[in-house]
């Protein structure tokens, strides 16, 4: 699998990442939420065990102790999507392997006791699934999970219950988040058993018009069936937003095109800039990227610049702590740096 960051896609795409997330807990152990922490340091060391016992593993693989890094680090994590900040809030007992090209990750003692995750650029759920099953496999040889022969893997949230499999794709809708359609696709997609969230899922907001579409049920489906079902659910509000931009351009063409040529002027040029302008300011340049209005911007820019400005990111970038004003004159620096060679 690619990074994310680093994957070749089509300037016309609007899908950002797939990932796979799979739900596992272990035999006869309490959940991670009734583990105190030397217990669940306990589990931390028997999952490494298992996992590390495969010698390929230890030269693709590295474990983090979230207890061990500071906030800084960890939160680094939860931007890249490798982790979750439910994972980060058990940090005194819990910790996640990390792949070497951070494609892949296996969080324990997050809300169960494994969550096995893959991400991939682009609409390839597929490929993140067959890779993140394989991480499952191997485990399952060393460990014997909670498992129900009528009901599936046991989990400690009930919607996650069966397959415990969460197929999630990032996507870039800012069409329909001008038109106000997102509580209404929200709505349409829980009637089919799926659901949109923000950029850090869910609880979170659809900063620079990013959104996760994912299943909502686990259980009484294959995991050949949910893969199916979300790819034509996301492939058909795919179309919904390049119909709704179609309309937007027939409509106001001069106002489109003036929205997303002055976002490229404000960020080559600002000397201040937040997290939440930058992103806002972002999606309007991959808009325009998307839509052919602007010719030299490679994705794979946009991509790490979307990621260089998280907070935390950019304090581990810089290997230095500043305040919010400082830490917004430095995102400026750091976008005009980057699309320097963009042309208006």
């Amino acid at each position: 699998m690619k990074n994310w960051l680093d994957t070749e896609t089509d300037n016309t795409d609007m899908v950002i990442s797939s990932r796979i997330r799979l739900a596992r807990n272990i035999k006869d152990i309490p959940f991670p939420n009734k583990l105190n922490e030397e217990q669940g340091k306990d589990v931390v060391k028997n999952i490494e065990d298992a996992f590390y016992s495969v010698p390929y593993t230890e030269q693709q693989y590295k474990t983090i102790y979230l207890w061990q890094s500071d906030n800084v680090l960890n939160n680094s994590y939860l931007e890249k999507h490798l982790i979750s900040s439910k994972l980060i809030n058990n940090k005194d007992k819990a910790a996640f392997m990390l792949s070497n090209d951070e494609t892949a990750s296996i969080m324990i003692n997050e809300e169960d006791h494994i969550r096995l995750q893959s991400i991939t650029g682009g609409l390839n759920l597929k490929e993140a699934y067959e890779y993140t099953n394989k991480l499952d496999d191997l485990l399952e040889e060393k460990l014997e999970y909670a498992f129900d022969e009528r009901l599936g893997y046991l989990t400690a949230c009930p919607t996650n219950v069966g397959t415990g499999l969460r197929a999630s794709v990032m996507v870039h809708l800012p069409a329909l988040t001008i038109n106000r359609e997102i509580v209404g696709l929200l709505n349409g997609l829980t009637q089919v058993g799926m659901t949109i969230r923000g950029l850090y899922g869910e609880g979170s907001q659809g900063e620079g018009n990013i959104y996760q579409i994912s299943n909502q049920i686990t259980l009484g489906l294959s995991e050949e069936e949910i893969l199916t079902n979300l790819t034509g659910i996301v492939n058909q509000v795919i179309n919904q937003e390049k119909l709704t931009r179609d309309q937007i351009y027939s409509k106001r063409k001069y106002e489109l095109e003036d929205k997303i040529l002055r976002s490229v002027g404000i960020l080559k040029s600002a000397v201040i800039l937040s997290s939440r302008e930058a992103l806002n300011l972002l999606s309007n340049v991959r808009l325009g990227v998307e839509m052919g209005i602007i010719k030299d911007v490679n994705k794979k820019v946009l991509n790490k610049l979307f990621l260089d400005i998280q907070p935390a990111t950019m304090q581990k970038k810089f290997q230095d702590k500043f305040n919010d004003k400082e830490r917004d004159i430095k995102r400026a620096k750091l976008v005009k740096e980057s699309l320097k060679s963009v042309s208006i």
